[in-house]
């Protein structure tokens, strides 16, 4: 910015709407990140690891986000801006360490949706007998609409849809009660692998090759202080949102787990593009109501999560945009307070990736974006934690570096694991990654803006070191 005026105008055209977000909201916007995870995509887990092998990789991942929710309630508590882990990772390490940091959590948000999309796609298939492209177009374009006209109306439908998408897990979880017999938990093959039994069919190698879509399960929760800045008494709110969303994901995901496949088989979900539905047609039969209700319900469980990724992704971008690692156009809001470029651009991308229809690759790219920037973000907070001990800390995280030791280690193990799966994708992933490093290293280091939040923060960090 070439002076205080300039400065001034630049940050008036991007404005986010403050105090539109309570703690509540933030609660319902985590579950509605995440619960499409519990309709589908999970499933693709057993067809790697068989039951015990995403067994065990679950409780992996819920431990790894737990430990990560506390850590970044913490530093979001310490620096409530739209950035999120971006923005921990820029004061921490500095505008590369914090460009490294958006750009994985920007591949994440804006391939998950397009993964979402599949999905929504399937469950349409099988309730209308319409999916495919028009779905995946229809999606993105009236959720797209929505976002337009603003955070505090987004949230508040956001958080009726969730709410509607967890009567369906409760119905089907009813349901599935009395059905549960412990032996078609696992009758998948047993393979030959080092390790294998019925418990884990494919050996040890299938736990890892399991926690990518383990991860599905909770993947993007971390997403709930990029509301910061429209958020009410964000040091009460932010803690309360991540943790409170976190528990209540941890439970739906073990009793769909076990429920699921404890009534239908875990062989016949594997390769489900609609898990839930197929269950409760394997249990009730193809004309049951159940099954017609939890496959029109659900879709709100996959339309909360798509709806709410949206969201997410606009504010990531926003966060970059207006500090000049990305194209500084992105981070214009409208009337409403609302990037509008941020949800068009990448919306477009996603609608395309969407048109591949392979939800389960879509998943793995989206997690390797998600791993790699968990990574960053614990390395932040030990790196905060020691360097940094005075700095104001509304709420402290339990255990402190324990526990953010415990979410990096897992962090690291759950990016070996995709590349386990699928090396194929893992290194397509990090093309791309690649060549937003390339991106920085060439333009955007050079164009970068002085004055917003995160830099701020930085600075201030910088000049007390120096004292």
């Amino acid at each position: 910015m070439e002076n205080a005026g300039t400065q001034q105008e630049y940050f008036a055209k991007r404005q986010l709407k403050k105090g539109a977000v309570g703690w509540l909201l933030l609660v319902g916007l985590g579950v509605s990140y995440v619960i499409s995870g519990d309709f589908a995509g999970w499933n693709f887990g057993l067809a790697q690891g068989g039951w015990g092998g995403l067994f065990i990789a679950t409780l992996i991942a819920a431990l790894m986000y737990l430990c990560m929710s506390l850590a970044m309630s913490e530093m979001s508590t310490m620096l409530p801006t739209a950035g999120g882990g971006y923005s921990f990772a820029r004061v921490a390490f500095g505008p590369l360490g914090g460009y490294l940091t958006g750009t994985a959590i920007l591949m994440e948000y804006a391939i998950a949706p397009a993964a979402i999309a599949v999905f929504i796609g399937a469950y349409c298939e099988s309730l209308f007998g319409i999916g495919g492209w028009l779905i995946y177009l229809l999606c993105y374009a009236v959720f797209m609409a929505l976002h337009l006209k603003g955070a505090g109306e987004v949230l508040k439908i956001m958080f009726v849809i969730t709410a509607i998408a967890c009567v369906a897990l409760v119905v089907f979880i009813v349901a599935m009660l009395p059905h549960f017999h412990s032996q078609r938990l696992f009758d998948i093959a047993v393979s030959e692998n080092t390790g294998a039994s019925s418990f884990l069919p494919f050996g040890y190698i299938g736990i890892w090759a399991a926690v990518p879509y383990a991860i599905w399960f909770f993947l993007a929760v971390e997403g709930v202080p990029l509301a910061a800045e429209e958020a009410r008494d964000p040091v009460r709110a932010l803690p309360r949102g991540l943790i409170g969303s976190m528990m209540i994901l941890a439970v739906f995901a073990l009793l769909i787990l076990f429920l699921s496949a404890g009534a239908a088989g875990s062989d016949a979900l594997k390769n489900s593009g609609a898990p839930l539905v197929d269950a409760l047609i394997a249990v009730y039969g193809k004309q049951s109501g159940l099954a017609t209700f939890v496959n029109f319900v659900g879709l709100a469980g996959l339309i909360a999560s798509f709806f709410s990724i949206i969201y997410a992704y606009s504010r990531q971008i926003f966060a970059l945009s207006r500090a000049g690692y990305l194209p500084k156009r992105l981070s214009l809001t409208n009337q409403n307070k609302t990037p509008y470029l941020a949800i068009i651009i990448p919306g477009i991308i996603g609608f395309l990736l969407s048109l591949t229809g392979e939800g389960d690759l879509l998943i793995l790219m989206a997690v390797f974006g998600a791993t790699i920037s968990y990574v960053l973000m614990m390395l932040s907070h030990i790196r905060l934690r020691i360097s940094r001990p005075e700095l104001p800390r509304p709420y402290k995280t339990p255990g402190g570096l324990l526990t953010s030791a415990i979410a990096l280690l897992l962090s690291v193990a759950a990016v070996v694991a995709g590349l386990m799966v699928n090396p194929a994708i893992w290194l397509l992933s990090a093309g791309i990654y690649v060549l937003f490093i390339v991106y920085f290293v060439v333009y955007s280091r050079h164009h970068l803006v002085r004055g917003t939040p995160e830099d701020e923060f930085a600075q201030l960090n910088e000049s007390l070191s120096d004292e």
